[in-house]
């Protein structure tokens, strides 16, 4: 009776703090989409590059100047008076053919914008494995010091009623001493389980974009995903390089700086524009006219070392892209084969070796509860935490295969449950 008193009052001490009503995976996972600052990040970047292609696409624009003056000039021959030589001017012109350049630097913003939009998958990709991992952080927390808690309560009991044996002589004070270690020992431990339930909760606020507003409680998913038949590596590894953002990704900012490139060739050949031009002037002369109408051919002969520069240093942009590209497929091939590895151990290692610990803990509670019954033994509480512990060793294994299988999904680009599809295509 005592025992139970003691959860009870435990039970209504906890303090982890609520401004929501009981959360589920699927309500944390839709906030992805939100306005993160992380996410934000990435979004400026798309936003920048579809200005950039924008301005790209500019440059052979039709362009319209006003231009006004006013002035006094004197004739070189005539009676040496100053005379007002006033004009006003509309110059419109537009680019007929530039020899590639802006559509080099077209095509060049254009896939700097889908590596830019690729990225922006990547990243909410990225988002919604953090938001898991909270998750799952919180639901760890909460089954830990629901168990911290239950052998905490138990340590009291035992160290509560050796102090009255003391009293009544049937104890030494080492032997109170040792139970009253234990228990302080297990309560420092059940206050840090407690701290790791609010920290746990205001981390998975922040992933989800939701500062301060930390959930009361959390369901438990229901991760149907766990037991999706996975293909081989070798037959992912196609997948990977197929669909997986990142690559994508990386690749169209190796195709953009090889179009930079081609347009950088060609700054040294020329542009023809047509132009149009009506004017008003105070003095006329014969060399004025009010309309006038032509081609323009600009073709710049010499400019130094200019142009070779900006082309040098967009070989070594496209080298250091071309160093980085070998390099992340290194690394997303190590991923995906660290992942794979990750799922078979804990389908075939973690979960058997879980499972039998709750079985054996089923068996040792059982037989606790029938010793408690009978008086021959009072550790029952202790058996009872004993089995919360494997309990949360179980959920601990699903809960880490969920986010394995939830990053396989991010690398391959796909949805678990459609990988063999994928690999027959």
């Amino acid at each position: 009776m005592r025992l139970r008193w003691i959860l009870l009052l435990l039970g209504l001490c906890t303090t982890a703090s609520s401004l929501a009503a009981t959360l589920t995976l699927a309500q944390a996972l839709a906030a992805a989409d939100a306005h993160h600052p992380d996410v934000a990040l990435v979004e400026a970047d798309v936003a920048s590059a579809q200005a950039d292609v924008m301005a790209a696409g500019a440059r052979r624009d039709l362009t319209v100047t006003v231009e006004g003056a006013l002035r006094q000039g004197r004739a070189s021959a005539g009676n040496g008076e100053w005379r007002a030589d006033n004009s006003g001017r509309i110059v419109a012109r537009k680019n007929i053919y530039d020899f590639s350049r802006t559509q080099s630097a077209v095509d060049a913003a254009q896939s700097e914008l889908d590596a830019r939009e690729l990225s922006l998958i990547s990243s909410r990709d990225q988002q919604r494995l953090n938001i898991m991992t909270r998750y799952f952080d919180v639901l760890n927390a909460d089954h830990q010091y629901a168990a911290d808690n239950e052998l905490m309560a138990v340590a009291y009991v035992s160290f509560d009623n050796a102090n009255d044996r003391y009293k009544l002589g049937q104890l030494s004070r080492t032997d109170v001493a040792v139970l009253s270690a234990r228990y302080q020992d297990l309560r420092e431990k059940r206050n840090a389980s407690l701290a790791r339930q609010r920290a746990t909760r205001n981390a998975l606020a922040n992933a989800m974009n939701q500062s301060g507003v930390l959930a009361s409680e959390l369901a438990e998913p229901k991760l149907l995903d766990n037991d999706v038949i996975v293909p081989e590596y070798e037959q992912l590894l196609p997948v990977l390089l197929a669909r997986n953002a990142t690559w994508q990704a990386q690749k169209l900012a190796l195709t953009a700086a090889q179009q930079r490139l081609a347009g950088l060739r060609h700054d040294t050949a020329p542009s023809l524009d047509a132009e149009v031009e009506v004017g008003d002037y105070s003095r006329n002369a014969s060399t004025r006219n009010n309309l006038s109408a032509g081609l323009v051919l600009s073709w710049p002969i010499y400019q130094g070392q200019r142009v070779d520069a900006r082309i040098a240093k967009e070989q070594a942009q496209f080298q250091k892209l071309q160093a980085a590209n070998a390099g992340l497929e290194m690394r997303l091939s190590q991923n995906l084969l660290d992942t794979l590895l990750a799922i078979d151990q804990l389908r075939n290692s973690a979960r058997p070796a879980a499972k039998q610990q709750i079985d054996y803990r089923d068996i040792a509670l059982d037989r606790s509860r029938a010793e408690y019954e009978l008086e021959l033994k009072t550790n029952l509480g202790d058996s009872m935490a004993q089995t919360m512990l494997a309990q949360q060793r179980a959920y601990s294994v699903e809960y880490q295969l969920a986010l394995a299988m939830a990053n396989l999904s991010a690398l391959l680009g796909t949805p678990v449950h459609e990988l063999a599809n994928s690999v027959n295509k």
